[in-house]
This record gives structure tokens, sequence and C-alpha cells, in this order.
């Protein structure tokens, strides 16, 4: 794939919106199904698309450069290139990896960056492979050398009860691949996968280091209704199929015995219900929108909205509107060092927020 570039005028159109004290303006666009991005610095963001492609944004003109990769990626359904993180000059990619004969596995693959090509080796790939096109979750973060990882349950169900497989998890690896000796596994959970942090999840697209607590949270999409915010907890359990947090099955059957929630299992912070279809979220810590500070941002691909909740001594005290279906289903936030906000969308659009 030849290396290229490509820069549209559209940069400086902003788009008026919910409340007149906000703009999105449109910074480039032309990329496909965008699903992940990470700043190198202030003036060069990575961006996955899940058809396959690594872009480099120059953010001082909009122009997108294409970054070679050997990964061997399968685009079908909700599986592509997925999350990415740049971290002291290596490149972490989530993806659905191709196991042959049309099974695929959530991995995550490491590379030392480079801008004309990246070549990455895996580092965690989820097991087994499984024959489906839904729920990889796929979300990372790193935290103390530390890297944890959302592995949606493929819409297996109580797979996520199955400590002998990692779908439906929350894994915790060293960047490196190798395994953490005060995982679970090695603790108190000796039946679990060494890599297995916390289990019970559904499909997670969201997930954020905090800058206040050093805490893990993560956004899980429910079924029909059920999505939720809540923390990364060490050797616990969500409870994903046993209950669902408020929703459904699509068929508006109960799941479970219908309840939201039951002791020995972890409890959401907040949860929605009907469905928002959560993806990513965001804690903000910028000095662009003091207001904002420890306030959690969510975006919604459902309703194509950008949501703020008051995130105040671990629990949501209300929850704001910032706007809503004004450029499309929200996949994605960013935030750089200076505090500025910034949006994917599934259509292929990377927008800047202000907050006048």
């Amino acid at each position: 794939m030849k290396n290229s570039f490509y820069f549209f005028v559209l940069f400086f159109i902003s788009v008026p919106t919910f409340s007149e004290d906000i703009e999105l303006i449109q910074v480039t666009n032309r990329l496909s199904e965008p699903w992940g991005m990470s700043f190198i610095d202030d003036n060069n963001l990575l961006i996955t698309e899940k058809t396959g492609d690594i872009k480099r944004v120059d953010m001082t003109n909009g122009k997108r450069y294409t970054i070679e990769h050997n990964l061997d990626f399968y685009y079908y359904g909700q599986g592509g290139l997925l999350d990415i993180l740049y971290k002291d000059e290596y490149v972490y990619v989530s993806y659905s990896e191709d196991r042959g004969e049309g099974s695929t596995s959530t991995s995550i693959a490491r590379g030392l960056y480079n801008e004309k090509e990246i070549i990455f080796k895996n580092i965690f790939r989820a097991e087994p492979p499984i024959s489906s096109g839904y729920h990889f979750g796929s979300r990372i973060v790193i935290k103390n050398n530390h890297l944890y990882a959302s592995v949606g349950e493929r819409g297996g169900g109580m797979i996520a009860q199955d400590i002998t497989n990692h779908p439906g998890s929350i894994i915790r690896i060293n960047i490196d691949g190798s395994i953490p000796k005060d995982n679970p596994k090695f603790i108190d959970k000796p039946n679990w996968l060494p890599e297995v942090y916390q289990i019970g999840i559904r499909n997670p697209q969201g997930m954020y280091l905090s800058p206040f607590n050093g805490k893990v949270y993560i956004s899980n999409h429910g079924a029909r209704g059920g999505d939720f915010f809540g923390e990364v907890k060490f050797g616990e359990n969500y409870g994903w199929k046993i209950i669902g947090w408020g929703g459904t099955n699509y068929s508006g059957t109960k799941i479970g015995d219908g309840s939201a929630w039951k002791p020995g299992f972890t409890k959401p912070i907040h949860t929605w219900t009907p469905s928002i279809a959560v993806s990513n979220i965001l804690i903000y810590d910028g000095d662009a929108y003091p207001d904002w500070k420890g306030d959690v941002l969510v975006t919604s691909l459902k309703y194509r909205t950008l949501y703020r909740l008051d995130f105040v001594d671990g629990k949501v005290k209300k929850q704001h509107i910032v706007f809503e279906d004004k450029i499309g289903r929200l996949r994605d936030i960013e935030i750089n060092s200076k505090g500025e906000l910034f949006i994917i969308n599934t259509s292929g659009y990377l927008w800047k927020l202000l907050v006048k």
C-alpha cells in the first residue's frame, strides 16, 4: 500500500449544535469506518480504520497519511482494525485476527512506531477462536506498564462465565505480552486463565484510565437495555449472562430471572435502559474546560449523542447532553495535552469540539 495523504478545505467548516456555547469543527473526512484514535503529540493523531488502514492525521492542516502494517486482520461484521494506543514510541492495536476457516479472535499487537510502516508482533489473542462477527470489545489502556483490554463475548452469552475462555473478560498483561504475577490466577483464582483480570462482561467498547484515582473504567453494551459505565475490579464478575443490568434479550424475554443486579457480582456505577449503544468514554482532566474536570464524557452510537456525567466520589450525580444527533454515530473521543477534545464518527469524520 502506498503512503498517501489527502487534504480537504472543509477543515474550518463548523456545524451548529445543541447549545449555542458549543461548536464542532471538522478536522478531516473520508476516513473508512474509523474506530480508535491516539495522539502521538498535539500535532499528530493516529486513527484506525475498521476496514484495515492506520492513518496519521497532521492536526495542523488535516492531511492524512497511510501507515503500512503487517496485521492479519479479518474485516467482517463488527471486526477489523479496532482500538489503537500510542505509548513511549510503541503502538498497540486491538483487532479481529483471522484465525482461519472463518474464525477470528480479539487480538492485540505491538510495534515500534514508524511513520511509513509498523511491524507488529502479537502479544495477546483470545482463545478460543470463534466464528462470529460480533462483540469483540477491544478497547485498551496502559497503567504502570500493564495493558488492560476488553474482550467481548462474541455473542456467546454464558461463555462470559466460563473461566477456561477469554471471551467476556477484561484481560491484563505486561506491555511485552508476558503475564503479571499478581493477576487473579496467582492470588485467589487458580482456575482462571492467567491473563484474565475480571469476567462476566458482554461487549465493552469503552475503557479509560482515570487521571484522578488511577482506576480503570469501562463502558459496556447491554442487550436490549442494560448498557453501563463501571469500574474494572480485580478478580470480580459483572455477571453476564446471569444478569443483564436492567436490560432484556432482543426478543423481549428476561435475562436470567430478570434481576438488574445480584449480590456477589460487580455493580455498575451507572446504567442506561433503553440502551444508548455506548461506545468509548473519557474522564476529563484538561485545562480548556475547567468546569468539566472529573466529568465522564460518553459517546453514543444509537442516539448520536455526547453525554457528560457529573462523576463525584464514585457516583454519577447527573447526566447532561452536550449535543445530540448532529454529526452521526459517535465512535471515539480523545483529548490532547491542551485539554482540547476530538471525536470520530462512523461516517468517517474527525471533529474538534469547542466549548465557548
